[in-house]
């Protein structure tokens, strides 16, 4: 396991490197270290804005092998947000390392969570959160997939697609009390009374009859995020969503519990 000074020192680093390297005109500090709410568990995310005449192959190349030369890195992902790459990086203390290559006309705070350490930052789009009509879309979606799952005795891919309409009610949620509604961020921060009722929604073991109850349960919570959302709309799916439900339960009838 890292530690904190570890961590810092990681990043103070790459810092010295990024300002060393002449195909990098800009840096930033992003995510929680950016607005002061690093803490033990925190990763290192560093943008990295790149000359407009830099090879990007090769600046990601070179920086890739320092990091497994210099930090003892054991893999790597690739995420793609249009045209700027993020590189994670997992070291072998299990500290997280995000690396992310910016063109100039790109490189600048999309959010709060940006501080600048050198260069300068465009003025670009701020990105907004997930739009509710997407998620209430993503529910339904979710949960036409569980009824089939379930319907098929496809237990784990149903408690899979019971998870995601369940995720999509938690988002809903989010954005209705101005919490972040990405990748779970906020959920912690939802009052009790919001998430205490979501335990019934929780698939307990993979049989048909636990499957059916826990996707009843996430469907009647996902109907009413939807009702606040919109009422009218809430009413025009309510039968057809719960019917999802109740033809799950009719087909699981023929499957033997696994």
């Amino acid at each position: 396991m890292f530690t904190r000074d570890e961590r810092e020192r990681l990043r103070a680093g790459l810092v010295s490197a990024a300002e060393a390297d002449p195909r990098i005109t800009g840096a930033a500090v992003v995510g929680s270290a950016a607005v002061d709410r690093e803490d033990r568990w925190s990763d290192v995310d560093l943008a990295l804005c790149l000359d407009a005449d830099a090879d990007v192959d090769e600046v990601v190349r070179d920086w890739s092998d320092r990091m497994y030369r210099d930090h003892d890195v054991v893999h790597h992902l690739d995420v793609r947000r249009g045209a700027t790459l993020f590189r994670v990086f997992l070291l072998h203390n299990t500290l997280q390392v995000d690396l992310s290559f910016w063109a100039p006309a790109e490189f600048g705070a999309t959010g709060p969570a940006f501080r600048l350490l050198f260069g300068t930052a465009a003025d670009v789009p701020k990105a907004g959160p997930p739009e509710a009509l997407d998620l209430v879309g993503m529910g339904w979606l979710y949960a036409l997939h569980a009824r089939s799952a379930i319907a098929r005795g496809r237990v784990w891919q149903a408690e899979y697609m019971v998870s995601g309409v369940r995720d999509q009610v938690i988002a809903l949620a989010c954005l209705r009390h101005g919490v972040s509604a990405v990748q779970g961020r906020g959920v912690d921060d939802l009052p009790a009374e919001v998430t205490a009722p979501l335990g019934t929604t929780l698939v307990r073991a993979t049989d048909p009859a636990e499957l059916v109850r826990a996707f009843g349960a996430t469907v009647e919570a996902f109907l009413a995020e939807v009702d606040l959302v919109d009422a009218e709309l809430a009413s025009r799916v309510a039968a057809t969503v719960r019917e999802l439900v109740s033809t799950s339960a009719t087909g699981s009838k023929a499957v033997e519990p696994t």
